[in-house]
């Protein structure tokens, strides 16, 4: 072994004992913020702010999202000294909100899989879970309608958002493609590879389920069928992945909200979200915009959605870059007030710093 490469894994070893002894100092630290802190532990605008200045001093060669990464799994940990976090998500384990919750809370909090999207709500309602992960909308398929319904008429704030790229693989413990004679998955991710299945297997069955992980799950239980995916539950139910990234969409992403209790600070770069509806009368659409454009802030997302409450009356999602405190945004959401049948302020929160 060279002189150079000795010194140079010396020089590693006391590094990674700085760096130890760093994190815990940090680690004393947080558990010292933990005792002093009043209100919730968890503040997702001081988390996005960390990772933003991280990735705006890195000197490189590790990329910002790598030191993001690394960052959050310290945060992780040391929130977990302050505070043990329970997650609830779309169950079981190995689905994608699986890993959308884990990629913005790291790994400290216990993840609760949850049968159904209700009951991520209800676990979040009830207090079971302190925060939840839900699947919004999807860059293929759109909305989650069932998500978009439960923020109306629910007590739970947004305080988050995580856009996780999403790769399906087709799975089974089948030896062949030619011996599978069923597909499992959830209706998203079975529109999400339409294409993909129309082309190479058009005559074999199609089943929804309520997730991709009980989608593996059942094709492990069966040498005859196969499941659309992710990896995570390739591995965790012993599945052999036949064809990978079979999305018809390269760039195929959902982004999910985390809900909680309450929403968040303003953290420099935000996002409000809220749901309203109009009378009806002409213009009434227009009026319910108005306000944004005469403050001068811009709207990402406009959704509508059946009120469920009389025959072709309908309730408007809306996404607007801004904290509800900011003048523009607070302003703009006073005259929609006044404009309005309705308008329930879902919450505000970082825009997604990874």
């Amino acid at each position: 072994m060279s002189d150079e490469l000795l010194k140079l894994r010396a020089e590693i070893d006391r590094l990674d004992a700085e760096i130890l002894e760093r994190l815990a100092a940090r680690a004393r630290c947080a558990q010292r913020v933990g005792e002093v802190k009043r209100g919730p532990i968890y503040r997702p605008e001081r988390e996005a702010q960390v990772l933003r200045n991280m990735a705006e001093k890195n000197p490189g060669p590790l990329s910002d999202e790598a030191v993001q990464r690394i960052f959050r799994e310290i945060m992780s940990w040391c929130l977990g000294l302050e505070q043990p976090l329970r997650v609830a998500h779309l169950g079981p384990q190995g689905t994608f909100s699986e890993a959308a919750a884990s990629k913005h809370f790291g790994g400290s909090p216990a993840l609760m899989p949850q049968q159904t999207i209700d009951d991520v709500f209800h676990a979040v309602e009830s207090g079971a879970a302190q925060y939840g992960v839900v699947p919004i909308e999807n860059s293929t398929e759109g909305a989650i309608s069932r998500s978009l319904d439960l923020l109306l008429s629910s007590h739970v704030s947004v305080c988050g958002e995580v856009s996780l790229r999403v790769r399906h693989n087709l799975m089974t413990r089948a030896a062949d493609l030619h011996s599978v004679k069923r597909i499992y998955s959830h209706s998203q991710s079975l529109g999400q590879c339409a294409d993909w299945l129309a082309h190479h297997v058009p005559g074999v069955e199609r089943q929804a389920v309520s997730s991709n992980a009980e989608a593996a799950r059942l094709a492990s239980l069966d040498a005859e069928s196969a499941a659309i995916a992710g990896d995570r539950a390739a591995g965790h139910y012993g599945l052999a992945i036949l064809f990978a990234n079979i999305e018809d969409d390269a760039n195929n992403t959902t982004r999910f909200l985390v809900i909680g209790p309450h929403d968040a600070g303003r953290s420099g770069r935000d996002k409000t979200s809220l749901v309203c509806s109009a009378p009806n009368r002409p213009g009434a659409i227009h009026a319910l915009l108005q306000p944004f454009a005469e403050q001068g802030v811009s709207m990402s997302k406009l959704e509508s959605r059946p009120s469920r409450t009389g025959l072709w009356e309908y309730v408007f999602y809306i996404d607007v870059e801004g904290h509800r405190d900011d003048t523009p945004v607070a302003t703009a959401l006073s005259s929609l007030q006044d404009r309005a049948a309705f308008v329930k302020l879902l919450g505000s929160y970082p825009v997604e710093a990874i």
